[in-house]
């Protein structure tokens, strides 16, 4: 069992192919392949989930300058730049204009776009650390990384010869998480940054079951047996009242999860009790065939 890092340098190095290597010599693994390749790589699970005929928020992703540069001239914008990977909101920016995505485009096909955005998680451990939400010395920290990148920053270099764009979905508040684990699922209600559009990774979190749409709990327990995933984190938007995915992943950090007030099973029946997600990961290879 690995619960491999996104951020971690040799985790991204060779995780992935370790455990998979392992399940094809016959041991049990988490993740497992179905559950663990598609991490934080956007791009792959747009391939996926669009393969599986799930709904998502349409993405767009283009490997030729051109044929980005001709999609720009006939989209509407706003629309969401990402990066293929990233956590909590980070490596996204809300593009609002033709003029700023062919400035995206001329980077993503040129130079590229550092992994590890050294200003950007400046700003977001100020942004926590003004809210209270982080301590001094991880903000000492972010600004020490101004001028000594992480050994992640280093060994991952910049991103480029791609470019990935989502369409933004007008007036959500808020996503909402919802995290199966075999036959169980628990969710949060995450609201927007002040002054943003991104729920991940804000710190305001509601746990009160009322607040989830039981759809996005109905359609997270399909879309894994789809997969035949152990374990995914879904993110939903909402477009016209229909929960849309955003983004998937099967990690997440369980300590952010020990104030749900209970979890629902695959026959959308709410449990109510305080529990620890991690143990039934546990359960879950203990119990595997």
């Amino acid at each position: 069992m690995w619960h491999h890092h996104h951020s971690d340098a040799k985790d991204v190095l060779f995780a992935k192919q370790l455990l998979f290597s392992l399940q094809q010599a016959g041991r049990k693994v988490f993740p497992d392949f179905n559950t663990g390749w598609h991490f934080d790589d956007k791009v792959g699970q747009k391939y996926l989930l669009e393969a599986l005929c799930i709904p998502i928020a349409k993405s767009f992703v283009f490997y030729r300058r051109d044929d980005a540069i001709a999609w720009i001239n006939s989209a509407s914008f706003p629309k969401v730049f990402k990066l293929r990977g990233g956590a909590g909101s980070s490596n996204v920016k809300l593009v609002k204009s033709s003029n700023e995505a062919r400035r995206l485009v001329k980077k993503a096909f040129g130079e590229g776009f550092p992994s590890y955005d050294r200003w950007g998680d400046l700003k977001e451990n100020w942004r926590k650390f003004r809210l209270g939400k982080t301590k001094i010395l991880e903000l000492a920290k972010s600004f020490r990384r101004l001028f000594y990148s992480t050994a992640y920053g280093r060994v991952a270099g910049s991103e480029r010869g791609y470019i990935y764009f989502q369409e933004y979905i007008r007036n959500n508040s808020f996503d909402i998480r919802v995290v199966t684990i075999g036959k169980k699922a628990f969710a949060i209600k995450r609201l927007v940054r002040k002054n943003d559009f991104r729920a991940s990774g804000s710190g305001f979190i509601l746990y009160d079951p009322k607040e989830i749409a039981i759809d996005c709990i109905k359609k997270a327990f399909e879309t894994s047996e789809k997969l035949n995933a152990q374990v995914v984190a879904y993110d939903f938007v909402f477009d016209s009242g229909a929960p849309l995915i955003v983004e998937i992943n099967y990690g997440y950090a369980h300590d952010a999860y020990f104030k749900c007030p209970g979890y629902w099973d695959s026959s959308l029946v709410w449990h109510e009790g305080k529990f620890n997600s991690a143990d039934w990961i546990i359960d879950l290879m203990l119990d595997a065939d």
